[in-house]
């Protein structure tokens, strides 16, 4: 039947249903305070947007704040409505806690034993494992299945171990590669600082090639050796992940590591975010 006039004018007075545009995912802030380097990593949804290496030097809530600002005005953030925080510095721990509820507007989730629920824990103090370590194991298993060993080299080199049911049973801790270099440094005065890379042969024929060999070899076999023994005593063949600052440049080196994940630990935050929430 025909449209009559009535209809089509009631037609055009009726609102037209539009397409819903998506909204653009909520933003997540993990900040990870080393020892030496702090991570800050941006999350979109469950995607890392990006993450920036800023040095950890003692600072307060402003002047962190202020860091914050300049990274969101650099790389246009829009601004994260919930933050992280792991951190295994005291002396950092509150400024970042006050830089952050500034921030987003809310305090952060903090990793912890007690936040990390479905982690169980076999260490003999629960409360005395490292941020770092809990964020590690909850990202390992979730990530790349058990059991697992995670080697996160940085300012000391850690060893954690989850269990084929998924539990943090505890690990090993060794010098970190490139502190360890530095105190040989500053004690042998004649030895030069160099470059952390791959030598031309172990059998250096320069004090430089000596050190590189010494340092970047010495630190693989030191891996390879924790990870042998550690997973002697774990039921199963774990999956030996590496991550941490020096990981990219130490883990082709290593005969036992089975996956590079430098950004293993920001992952590890989210996901305990998530479950805090």
């Amino acid at each position: 039947m025909p449209e009559t006039r009535k209809q089509r004018v009631a037609a055009r007075a009726a609102p037209r249903t539009r397409t819903a545009v998506p909204a653009k995912p909520k933003g997540l802030l993990a900040v990870d305070v080393g020892n030496s380097d702090t991570v800050v990593g941006l999350f979109a949804g469950a995607d890392l947007a990006g993450f920036w290496r800023i040095t950890s030097r003692p600072a307060t809530a402003d002047e962190l704040t202020l860091r914050l600002d300049g990274l969101s005005r650099a790389h246009r953030w829009s601004r994260p409505v919930g933050a992280v925080l792991c951190s295994v510095s005291p002396a950092l721990t509150l400024p970042w806690v006050r830089a952050l509820e500034r921030f987003t507007g809310a305090l952060p989730v903090e990793v912890s034993a007690a936040t990390a629920r479905d982690l169980p824990i076999r260490y003999h103090d629960r409360t005395a494992v490292g941020a770092d370590r809990i964020a590690n194991a909850v990202a390992a298993r979730a990530l790349y299945g058990t059991p697992a060993i995670v080697v996160d080299l940085g300012t000391a080199t850690t060893f954690d171990c989850i269990s084929a049911q998924g539990a943090y049973l505890g690990g090993a801790i060794a010098p970190g590669v490139a502190s360890s270099a530095e105190e040989l440094f500053r004690r042998a005065a004649r030895l030069p600082r160099v470059e952390l890379r791959r030598p031309a042969r172990a059998l250096g024929r320069t004090t430089e090639e000596s050190l590189q060999a010494g340092v970047l070899w010495g630190a693989a076999g030191q891996v390879d050796a924790l990870v042998r023994r550690l997973a002697l005593e774990m039921k199963g063949t774990p999956t030996v992940i590496a991550t941490g600052g020096l990981a990219t440049a130490v883990a082709p080196e290593c005969e036992t590591i089975n996956i590079v994940d430098e950004t293993l630990t920001l992952k590890g935050m989210r996901l305990i975010w998530e479950g805090a929430r």
